[in-house]
């Protein structure tokens, strides 16, 4: 069964066709190392909670919108070896360089994590 990687970013509304940019050159990156696909969702209908919600998630200030993220790898063996690659790449890679692609985000308040699917349905109508 594949394996998930999660992640919530708050970004800056006004930044979002630099994390667009951003995302598009960093993204190929996973692919390389054989992800399956890699998913960007800007926040469009996320709503403020009172106890929890995806802005408290990532301390969003009022001016930033929440990215809801997430790569999917074939099995957890291959997402763990593509991150042991990844760790050397993006000190290497020119795609990873701060400098020459920079976060439109604060990556300090970004978080992540690793899945197991669990439960898994699919839609296959037949045309």
């Amino acid at each position: 069964m594949s394996y998930i990687d999660g992640y919530l970013i708050p970004v800056p509304r006004e930044s979002k066709d630099a994390f667009i940019k951003h995302a598009k050159l960093a993204d190929t990156i996973f692919t390389e190392a054989g992800a399956l696909r890699v998913i960007e969702c800007w926040g469009d209908d996320v709503p403020q909670g009172k106890l929890t919600d995806f802005y408290k998630a990532v301390a969003a200030e009022e001016d930033e919108a929440v990215v809801f993220s997430w790569v999917e790898w074939p099995d957890k063996a291959t997402r763990d070896a593509a991150m042991e690659r990844l760790e050397k790449l993006m000190q290497e890679d020119d795609r990873m360089n701060p400098e020459k692609n920079p976060m439109p985000f604060d990556g300090r308040r970004l978080i992540f994590g690793g899945f197991q699917p669990i439960v898994e349905l699919t839609n296959q109508e037949k045309k």
